[in-house]
């Protein structure tokens, strides 16, 4: 589902007259947080997660601490609920053989930096991934999940977006109130040009994503943009600042498959438009086979400007 514009607009009628179901929606994550943990891990669980519900950035954190702490002489694991993928799990992730359509897509792009566990039961995923030898787990997502204890919460926010209208869905973007969240957050970590009111008091860490330079000249190609992200205008506003002339950019919904009958349409308005495909990492895990080589990546990385309030997080747990 895209989300509705008036989530980041001031509160109008919209929120308003959903704010009875937002109301419902807050009662019963609050109920859902305040239960006790299913499982205790022997080493630290580092939840990575958000307040607000879509794109926030969650999957270049991921990918940055887990090469931050890797470097560090951890043995990271990353568990993932894997959203979209039909298996139950745990199982472990393994380019090649498994596609997006088993593990979701998230999991099998970070799977290339960190062995990635998919499990339904976030619990069984962080046991399987001890068994297996990690010292530290990524819990990608699942800050309002409460089966498994967690030694870390990071709450990561857009800081160009902030929490949009402060409401709880469906009335605004929110998946619980902002200051119910952020008391059981450890550190906060905002991405993007921005700041964002009502954090003081709490460690927070800043960061940007970074286009990963490859070599590729982009500034004045013309290209055909598509992105099925939780926030697909930030993908197209990074290609923008590369140079790029987007003939046309094309928002698709977060997670949405990308059938050969969508692709092949949008091949033939490239053609049309002499243009070039150019998606996202996350999508292209998700190209039918016949489209991986006609479709370019931008892959993007997460740069923290100071990583004190998060290493001083780690080292509260010995990492």
């Amino acid at each position: 589902m895209r989300e509705p514009n008036f989530w980041y607009r001031a509160p109008g009628w919209q929120s308003a007259l959903l704010a009875p179901l937002g109301s419902i929606y807050a009662a019963l994550t609050s109920r859902r947080v305040a239960q006790q943990p299913q499982y205790t891990a022997q080493v630290p669980v580092i939840c990575i997660g958000n307040i607000n519900a879509g794109g926030t950035g969650k999957t270049p954190t991921a990918i940055a601490i887990a090469q931050h702490l890797q470097k560090r002489g951890h043995v990271v694991h990353i568990v993932s609920r894997g959203y979209g993928g039909s298996l139950a799990g745990p199982v472990l992730v393994k380019e090649g053989t498994h596609s997006a359509d088993q593990t979701g897509d998230e999991p099998l792009l970070l799977s290339a930096f960190a062995p990635t566990w998919v499990a339904k039961d976030r619990a069984l995923g962080v046991q399987a991934a001890v068994e297996a030898g990690a010292t530290a787990i990524l819990l990608d997502d699942g800050f309002q999940n409460p089966t498994v204890a967690k030694a870390i919460s990071i709450v990561v926010v857009d800081a160009t977006r902030g929490f949009g209208n402060k409401r709880v869905i469906p009335a605004g973007p929110l998946r619980e109130p902002i200051g119910a969240g952020l008391r059981r957050a450890d550190v906060v970590l905002t991405i993007g040009k921005g700041e964002i009111d009502g954090l003081e008091g709490k460690p927070v860490a800043k960061g940007h994503l970074i286009p990963l330079q490859t070599g590729m000249t982009w500034t004045g190609l013309r290209v055909l943009a598509f992105a099925g992200i939780g926030n697909p205008s930030k993908f197209f506003a990074t290609l923008r600042e590369l140079g790029v002339e987007i003939i046309k950019s094309e928002p698709l919904d977060d997670h949405q498959p990308l059938t050969p009958a969508l692709m092949r349409r949008l091949e033939t308005e490239a053609k049309a438009q002499v243009a070039q495909l150019v998606t996202t990492e996350k999508d292209a895990v998700r190209l039918p086979d016949d489209f991986r080589s006609k479709v370019l990546t931008v892959p993007i990385r997460l740069e923290v400007e100071d990583w004190s309030s998060l290493d001083s997080a780690f080292q509260q747990e010995g990492l």
